[in-house]
């Protein structure tokens, strides 16, 4: 195994920060959404948006916690970067490697996300067709 220097946490550090903000930017977007679908359902409650309330849900939750593990990835990150600069390399190795875990389970979870929006807007295109 080659030696952690701190420049290896700190690549990672960007890759992290530029993830969470699209799982922030993604976030507001359900927000918007949900506010919208909220004066929508008020008006006129369908079985249509009720399934998109479902299923938004399901978003948001999921959304939160790729959010949570991203956080604690760059945490870990941060972390290993100080246990290289106090000179603790093989406790810093295992919190890096524990904050790309981290990071795998977050991206995993987008992914399922990505798969729970396609399904959202096919309802639109199913509803749409009839």
């Amino acid at each position: 195994m080659e030696t952690l220097t701190l420049t290896t946490p700190a690549l990672l550090f960007s890759a992290v920060s530029l993830i969470l903000l699209a799982y922030t930017n993604r976030f507001l977007g359900y927000a918007q959404l949900v506010r919208n679908l909220y004066e929508k359902f008020k008006q006129n409650p369908d079985s249509v948006l009720l399934a998109q309330i479902n299923n938004l849900r399901k978003r948001l939750m999921l959304t939160k916690y790729m959010q949570i593990l991203g956080v604690l990835s760059l945490f870990l990150c941060v972390a290993s970067m100080f246990l290289i600069y106090i000179n603790l390399m093989f406790t810093a190795s295992w919190v890096f490697g524990s904050g790309l875990l981290l990071l795998i389970v977050s991206l995993g979870i987008s992914l399922w996300e990505i798969q729970i929006s396609v399904k959202a807007l096919d309802l639109h295109l199913k509803d749409m067709e009839k």
